[in-house]
């Protein structure tokens, strides 16, 4: 194992080639560049919160910044995925040509999704100094530790999802589905408080991302995430991340006979 994260490590600048790569392809030719990854979280922000902000009777400077940070991270979650299921399939040239570690095509999915949350965090930061004051200075390294659990887990289900979409090409459009429901049932548009005497609420409590976005959002907006959360959301990166180490050594031999 130690053996195969060393390769990976040298093998970082083919991996940070391909994710800028992506970039560049991704913004050509465009006038605001990556400036559009800004543009649809706070087009979409704006436009949800003068729909929803009076319904859940929440205060605008709270649920701006509130909902741009839940709607950022979604973002993430889904295109980390959306890409791993394709991570291998796109690869396939390098894969054929370049016996360089699998690994690194799942770790090139979630490294592009991350550089988008992270621009679209600090206008998250930026709504909130404006609107609310500099009341979480004291949480902000806790965001860290979320981005960190993060990252690892959207590693470990690009892996999964890329692996089964290889052999299984359906799991993208499958996946998709998926998400447009469990939006919904996660505590994105709303706070989940707002559930707590309705029979959905069981759907938030028993929906392992809720937990996942609570260790990015509150310390993001200056309050402290329960243990609970912390605990829920490592137990379930350790849970797929174990899936997901062992399937490589597999992968790295098989994967080029499903592309």
């Amino acid at each position: 194992m130690t053996a195969y994260v060393t390769d990976v490590w040298q093998h970082r600048h083919f991996w940070l080639s391909l994710v800028q790569m992506d970039l560049r392809a991704r913004y050509r030719r465009s006038v605001l560049g990556v400036g559009w990854s800004l543009l649809h979280p706070i087009c979409t922000t704006a436009v949800l919160c003068v729909a929803f902000y009076k319904i859940f009777n929440v205060p605008v400077r709270t649920y701006l910044p509130f909902l741009m940070c839940g709607l950022s991270w979604w973002g993430f979650i889904t295109g980390t995925v959306g890409r791993g299921c394709q991570c291998f399939v796109e690869a396939e040239g390098y894969i054929r040509q370049h016996p360089a570690p699998i690994a690194i095509y799942p770790l090139r999915a979630v490294l592009g999704g991350l550089i988008h949350l992270l621009i679209a965090l600090a206008v998250v930061l930026v709504l909130t100094w404006s609107l609310q004051g500099f009341h979480n200075l004291a949480t902000l390294p806790m965001v860290a530790i979320g981005l960190s659990i993060l990252l690892v887990f959207g590693w470990s289900m690009a892996v999964l999802a890329g692996y089964i979409n290889t052999i299984f090409r359906d799991v993208q459009h499958i996946t998709d589905i998926a998400f447009q429901i469990l939006f919904y049932l996660t505590p994105i548009l709303y706070p989940s408080e707002i559930l707590v005497r309705s029979h959905l609420a069981v759907f938030v409590k028993y929906n392992p991302l809720t937990y996942f976005l609570r260790i990015l959002r509150e310390p993001l907006l200056g309050a402290l995430p329960s243990w609970r959360a912390y605990a829920i959301a490592l137990g379930c990166t350790v849970a797929v991340t174990a899936v997901a180490v062992p399937l490589l050594g597999r992968l790295q031999r098989k994967v080029i006979l499903y592309l």
